[in-house]
């Protein structure tokens, strides 16, 4: 269909039996597609049940539980295909999801990054079409919680794909580096998308290929490691791309992280979020700016702060 090769990256780590049924879906697509999984130092037999039941996967074994940027780029390195396709272990894809998500990628040359759909687990509602940051670099999953039939899901103020309902030419990768593997968990589709913006190349929606997003919870929601890890990326990211440098986005993204960790403090008596968000601020090196014409201006800091609310419930 496409006249180009397709690679499919699967990063799992702990999730046998979410990944078992990711690859039975992947099995079933519409175009010619070959599947790479990145078990990233699982300790539930995930490599055992793959050679066993999955023998036509391709499978790469990390020693040590590396992240998911280390482990998407291992599979991006063992992949060869021009079209390299993201998919979450614990994303069940619809039988045309590899088709639809790469054909806007063959249709426009100057296109880098395509969002697929995904919806939550019930099938009902939206999950995320990419994503959406606002002035802070706070991002935000495109639609959610609109009606999965909904006919007005479009591009607009899409950055970027999401890490688990994503595609991307390979050409386009390589400029801008892939994934920045200092991020551990979160925020790293928010960075790489940052960097291609940067690079010239735009993003597209494909609606049409629908996933269902199970949710693997690997961080375990709200637990003090998936706490400290949204905390690092956050001010890691902060400090990267400047946004201290400018005083009206700096004193918004202050206000909003200061109310984060409050609301963490006060309802989880845990105060992982601040550690983090004093590491990763310690760990980056303020050495991007944020590219012209990212940022959705229609997400105010009223916006901004209703919608962690709705997230966090």
């Amino acid at each position: 269909m496409t006249g180009l090769e397709i690679d499919v990256v699967v990063p799992t780590f702990n999730g046998r039996e979410l990944t078992a049924r990711c690859l039975e879906h992947l099995g079933q697509q519409t175009v010619a597609n070959r599947v790479i999984v990145v078990d990233d130092a699982s300790t539930d037999g995930t490599s055992d049940m793959l050679r066993e039941r999955h023998p036509e996967v391709t499978v790469i074994e990390l020693e040590r539980n590396a992240g998911f940027s280390r482990a998407v780029n291992a599979g991006i390195r063992a992949s060869t295909a021009e079209l390299v396709v993201l998919i979450n272990n614990d994303v069940e894809c619809r039988p045309e999801f590899v088709k639809r998500i790469t054909g806007p990628l063959v249709e426009d040359s100057s296109i880098g990054m395509v969002a697929g759909l995904l919806l939550q687990a019930d099938g009902e509602r939206v999950d995320s079409l990419g994503l959406e940051v606002d002035s802070t670099l706070a991002a935000f999953p495109r639609y959610w919680g609109r009606p999965a039939g909904d006919k007005h899901l479009d591009g607009d103020g899409l950055l970027g794909p999401v890490g688990g309902a994503a595609a991307y030419r390979r050409s386009a990768l390589e400029e801008a580096g892939g994934f920045d593997e200092a991020i551990f968990g979160y925020g790293e589709d928010v960075d790489l998308a940052l960097r291609m913006r940067a690079a010239g190349w735009s993003c597209a929606a494909a609606p049409g290929a629908v996933g269902v997003h199970l949710g693997s919870a690997s961080f375990g929601r709200h637990s003090p490691r998936q706490v400290y890890h949204r905390g690092w990326s956050r001010a890691y990211l902060l400090r990267k791309y400047g946004v201290a440098g400018r005083p009206v986005a700096l004193a918004r993204a202050l206000g909003s992280e200061a109310g984060s960790v409050a609301w963490q403090l006060a309802f989880t008596r845990d105060a992982s979020g601040l550690r983090g968000r004093i590491a990763g601020w310690r760990a980056a090196h303020p050495e991007l700016e944020v590219p012209d014409g990212v940022v959705n201006r229609r997400i105010g800091l009223f916006e901004t702060l209703r919608r962690r609310g709705s997230y966090r419930a």
